[in-house]
């Protein structure tokens, strides 16, 4: 099997959906002789931040000396971005070497007569499969969805389970209440492990003490009001928390400090466990941190920003960055998002701050809010909505030729939106791209393009 062949394999696979519950992966690693009881892990559960926590507590471990296993959802630049082993892409071929590993246990299931796996719990197996291959010390672990019932939680060897800030988000799948939310969430808790949390609402903190007590669990919530910043604008800070003085990030953004102090007590956690992790490590690990689409900074006069803020609470956090950050400044929004989202309230928060906001489609057409009715929505905020062009009959001709006709006209709707800020905005003014992370990717690449077309 080629890779470009395992990728056709996990594409038709998506037919299966998305399903919570462990039974089906249980089954699926049984059968990989479960690989995931050979391995050690740090898992992170949340609403927003999951990432920017796994991104610092990844790199500090491998600077401190340890092979550390990535398992990251979604990813930005790059399909294999989801399996790392110190910070290094899964190879492709290994990739499909895995890939076909676990397309011939499903058909040894699939005879027996047992459940078919979702991609997602394909994917996790491929992950497990490789981290034990590479002898990783540690894997940190990102869930997908919640945490109970999340393919993930089906490990048992948690040596520290982390929450990043709880919001609501997936209402209805997950709960209908914060409270309810939370509880999902906690299920990462497994006995005896250390539970490290980010600052949360009192409910939230109330159900993740109330679990980790159940299964004799130390529980520590992060204090972000401890941390002294020293310096701090859109290419990121300078601060101390703690025993920990003048730590320097280069991930911007006002909650990037309430990440990154969750990631210091994690840190302290496992030093109580007797893991050695010297200062040098800590401080080289969060400076040397890069996680895209997290108020990335890709560009300059103007300055260009991508940020992932996808729901209620990253939309809050992102508008707070933006004041803090550009006070005055003139704001120019490219936005996407997918339609089970808080698209409304997202428009709501971050519309009125622009002085024009152009909309586009995002990747997958099947999840993502039509271009159209986004613009229709943000109308109701911002009196600077700028509809799409649709794109030429040329391109159109082009692509219907090539036979990807909705593929290039999502990629076009991005770039024109792209072009359009760029030319609208003053060296003194603001591009930010924000929405989804699933297509601040074709962002980036369509201001580099847009870069080089102006230099050449």
């Amino acid at each position: 099997m080629t890779y470009r062949e395992a990728r056709v394999y996990l594409d038709e696979m998506s037919k299966y959906g998305s399903v919570l519950g462990l039974d089906t992966i249980r089954g699926l690693l049984r059968e990989l002789g479960d690989p995931q009881e050979d391995l050690k892990f740090i898992h992170i559960a949340g609403t927003n931040g999951k990432g920017s926590v796994l991104a610092y507590t990844s790199m500090i471990l491998s600077e401190a000396g340890y092979r550390i296993g990535r398992y990251v959802s979604p990813t930005v630049v790059s399909y294999l971005e989801r399996i790392q082993v110190d910070t290094e892409w899964i190879p492709e071929e290994k990739f499909a070497e895995l890939t076909k590993t676990v397309k011939d246990a499903i058909a040894r299931l699939e005879t027996a007569g047992r459940d078919i796996p979702t991609v997602f719990e394909i994917e996790t197996a491929i992950a497990f499969l490789y981290f034990k291959e590479m002898q990783c010390d540690l894997v940190v672990l990102e869930t997908g969805l919640g945490g109970a019932l999340d393919a993930t939680n089906i490990i048992r060897n948690t040596v520290c389970a982390v929450f990043a800030s709880i919001s609501r988000d997936h209402m209805g799948i997950l709960g209908n209440t914060l409270t309810e939310i939370a509880g999902n969430k906690a299920g990462i808790i497994k006995p005896g492990c250390a539970a490290v949390s980010a600052r949360q609402p009192d409910c939230v903190t109330t159900v993740l003490k109330s679990r980790a007590r159940e299964y004799g669990c130390s529980y520590v919530e992060a204090e972000p009001e401890l941390a002294e910043t020293e310096k701090e604008d859109y290419h990121g800070s300078c601060f101390s928390y703690k025993e920990f003085k003048k730590i320097h990030t280069v991930m911007a953004g006002k909650h990037q400090i309430e990440n990154a102090v969750t990631v210091l007590e994690l840190i302290r956690a496992l030093c109580r466990l007797g893991y050695q992790i010297p200062d040098h490590a800590v401080r080289a690990g969060i400076g040397k941190t890069r996680w895209p689409g997290r108020f990335s900074c890709i560009g300059e006069s103007p300055v260009f920003i991508l940020d992932g803020a996808h729901n209620e609470d990253a939309a809050l956090k992102l508008r707070e960055s933006v004041e803090a950050y550009f006070p005055g400044r003139r704001l120019i929004c490219i936005m996407g998002v997918f339609r089970d989202k808080e698209y409304e309230r997202i428009a709501q928060i971050m519309g009125p701050l622009a002085s024009s906001v152009y909309t586009v489609d995002l990747p997958d057409r099947e999840r993502g809010l039509p271009s159209e009715e986004l613009a229709a929505v943000l109308e109701r905020y911002s009196s600077c909505v700028k509809r799409p062009d649709r794109y030429s009959q040329v391109e159109r001709m082009c692509a219907a030729e090539a036979g990807d006709e909705r593929e290039s006209a999502q990629r076009a709707s991005v770039d024109r939106a792209v072009r359009a800020a760029l030319l609208e905005a003053g060296e003194e003014d603001v591009i930010l791209a924000f929405g989804s992370l699933s297509y601040l990717h074709q962002v980036k690449e369509a201001y580099e393009r847009g870069v080089r077309d102006d230099r050449s």
